[in-house]
Protein backbone atom coordinates (compact mmCIF):
# COMPACT_ATOMS: atom_id res chain seq x y z
CA UNK A 1 0.00 0.00 0.00
CA UNK A 2 1.78 3.12 -1.04
CA UNK A 3 2.58 5.87 1.33
CA UNK A 4 1.35 9.53 0.50
CA UNK A 5 2.12 11.69 3.72
CA UNK A 6 2.12 15.04 1.54
CA UNK A 7 1.49 15.70 -2.00
CA UNK A 8 3.33 19.58 -3.33
CA UNK A 9 3.62 21.45 -6.72
CA UNK A 10 5.72 24.41 -6.86
CA UNK A 11 5.80 25.62 -10.23
CA UNK A 12 8.46 28.25 -11.01
CA UNK A 13 6.47 31.31 -10.43
CA UNK A 14 6.33 30.16 -6.56
CA UNK A 15 10.25 29.49 -6.61
CA UNK A 16 11.12 32.66 -7.51
CA UNK A 17 8.50 34.63 -5.32
CA UNK A 18 9.58 32.43 -2.42
CA UNK A 19 13.36 33.54 -3.48
CA UNK A 20 12.36 37.40 -3.76
CA UNK A 21 10.65 36.99 -0.50
CA UNK A 22 13.93 35.67 0.96
CA UNK A 23 16.28 37.99 -0.45
CA UNK A 24 14.35 41.11 1.03
CA UNK A 25 14.03 39.54 4.28
CA UNK A 26 17.68 38.77 3.92
CA UNK A 27 18.52 42.06 2.61
CA UNK A 28 16.70 44.03 5.37
CA UNK A 29 18.42 42.30 7.82
CA UNK A 30 22.19 42.67 5.89
CA UNK A 31 24.87 44.50 8.10
CA UNK A 32 22.42 44.33 11.55
CA UNK A 33 22.82 40.39 12.33
CA UNK A 34 25.98 38.21 13.33
CA UNK A 35 27.15 35.07 12.57
CA UNK A 36 28.69 33.65 15.25
CA UNK A 37 31.49 30.82 14.99
CA UNK A 38 31.36 28.02 17.68
CA UNK A 39 33.89 29.17 19.68
CA UNK A 40 32.31 32.30 19.98
CA UNK A 41 28.82 30.51 20.88
CA UNK A 42 30.46 28.42 23.59
CA UNK A 43 32.26 31.49 24.96
CA UNK A 44 29.66 34.68 25.65
CA UNK A 45 27.58 34.82 28.21
CA UNK A 46 24.58 33.74 26.98
CA UNK A 47 21.07 35.43 28.30
CA UNK A 48 18.49 32.25 29.15
CA UNK A 49 15.00 31.90 30.14
CA UNK A 50 16.00 32.22 34.26
CA UNK A 51 19.04 35.38 33.31
CA UNK A 52 15.87 37.18 31.36
CA UNK A 53 13.99 38.49 34.25
CA UNK A 54 17.46 39.40 36.54
CA UNK A 55 18.35 41.11 33.41
CA UNK A 56 15.12 42.99 32.96
CA UNK A 57 15.28 43.87 36.58
CA UNK A 58 18.79 44.92 37.11
CA UNK A 59 18.28 47.46 33.79
CA UNK A 60 15.18 48.46 35.15
CA UNK A 61 16.69 49.24 38.54
CA UNK A 62 19.99 51.02 37.40
CA UNK A 63 17.88 53.41 35.00
CA UNK A 64 15.63 54.47 37.96
CA UNK A 65 19.07 55.35 40.09
CA UNK A 66 21.25 57.28 37.57
CA UNK A 67 23.71 58.37 40.12
CA UNK A 68 24.79 54.92 40.72
CA UNK A 69 25.79 53.91 36.81
CA UNK A 70 28.99 55.18 35.41
CA UNK A 71 28.74 56.39 31.48
CA UNK A 72 31.38 53.14 30.81
CA UNK A 73 28.56 50.82 31.95
CA UNK A 74 26.51 51.48 28.87
CA UNK A 75 23.15 51.50 30.25
CA UNK A 76 21.62 53.27 27.38
CA UNK A 77 22.64 50.63 24.91
CA UNK A 78 21.94 47.12 26.50
CA UNK A 79 18.47 48.85 27.23
CA UNK A 80 18.68 49.03 22.76
CA UNK A 81 19.89 45.12 23.23
CA UNK A 82 17.15 44.45 24.88
CA UNK A 83 14.41 45.99 23.20
CA UNK A 84 16.09 44.34 19.52
CA UNK A 85 15.40 41.10 21.48
CA UNK A 86 12.02 41.95 21.86
CA UNK A 87 11.13 42.82 18.52
CA UNK A 88 13.92 40.00 16.76
CA UNK A 89 11.91 37.47 18.88
CA UNK A 90 8.56 37.47 17.04
CA UNK A 91 10.31 37.02 13.93
CA UNK A 92 12.83 34.40 14.97
CA UNK A 93 9.39 32.45 16.16
CA UNK A 94 7.59 32.77 12.81
CA UNK A 95 11.60 31.91 10.74
CA UNK A 96 11.94 28.88 13.21
CA UNK A 97 7.80 27.59 12.79
CA UNK A 98 8.32 27.85 8.53
CA UNK A 99 11.99 26.03 8.89
CA UNK A 100 10.39 23.50 10.51
CA UNK A 101 7.87 23.17 8.72
CA UNK A 102 9.93 23.23 5.28
CA UNK A 103 12.28 20.29 6.53
CA UNK A 104 9.29 18.22 7.76
CA UNK A 105 7.90 18.46 4.46
CA UNK A 106 10.92 17.72 2.58
CA UNK A 107 10.90 14.60 5.23
CA UNK A 108 7.80 13.47 4.25
CA UNK A 109 8.26 13.80 -0.01
CA UNK A 110 11.70 11.91 0.87
CA UNK A 111 9.67 8.72 2.42
CA UNK A 112 6.61 9.02 0.27
CA UNK A 113 9.30 8.69 -3.23
CA UNK A 114 11.46 5.86 -1.01
CA UNK A 115 8.37 3.93 0.15
CA UNK A 116 7.06 4.03 -3.73
CA UNK A 117 10.62 2.53 -4.55
CA UNK A 118 11.13 0.30 -2.24
CA UNK A 119 7.67 -1.25 -3.27
CA UNK A 120 8.64 -0.70 -6.76
CA UNK A 121 11.55 -2.33 -6.20
CA UNK A 122 10.05 -5.44 -4.44
CA UNK A 123 8.06 -5.85 -7.78
CA UNK A 124 10.98 -5.58 -9.82
CA UNK A 125 12.56 -8.66 -7.91
CA UNK A 126 9.27 -10.79 -8.05
CA UNK A 127 8.23 -10.12 -11.54
CA UNK A 128 11.50 -8.39 -13.19
CA UNK A 129 13.37 -11.73 -13.77
CA UNK A 130 11.47 -13.24 -16.56
CA UNK A 131 11.07 -9.39 -18.48
CA UNK A 132 14.51 -9.71 -18.73
CA UNK A 133 14.97 -6.54 -15.70
CA UNK A 134 17.77 -8.90 -13.61
CA UNK A 135 20.38 -6.95 -14.62
CA UNK A 136 18.95 -3.55 -13.59
CA UNK A 137 17.51 -5.07 -9.99
CA UNK A 138 20.77 -5.92 -9.15
CA UNK A 139 22.14 -2.82 -10.04
CA UNK A 140 19.21 -1.63 -7.35
CA UNK A 141 19.92 -3.89 -5.02
CA UNK A 142 23.39 -2.06 -4.74
CA UNK A 143 21.21 0.51 -2.09
CA UNK A 144 21.25 -2.75 0.10
CA UNK A 145 24.39 -4.03 0.12
CA UNK A 146 26.75 -3.93 3.38
CA UNK A 147 30.40 -3.20 2.94
CA UNK A 148 32.36 -4.16 5.30
CA UNK A 149 34.53 -0.87 7.33
CA UNK A 150 35.96 -3.86 10.04
CA UNK A 151 39.62 -5.40 8.76
CA UNK A 152 39.70 -8.80 8.35
CA UNK A 153 40.73 -11.00 10.78
CA UNK A 154 44.32 -12.45 10.99
CA UNK A 155 44.49 -15.98 11.27
CA UNK A 156 46.24 -17.47 13.90
CA UNK A 157 49.31 -18.93 13.70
Amino acid sequence: MSQDLLSLSLVDEDITAIGASLTDIESRLAGRLVALDNDSRRQITKMGNKSEAFVRQTLMVLEQNPDVVPAALRLEEAQADLRAVDALRPVLARLQRLAERVADSEMALGSDAMNTALEGYALLKVTGRNKGLEALSEALAERFSRSSSAPEPVPAQ
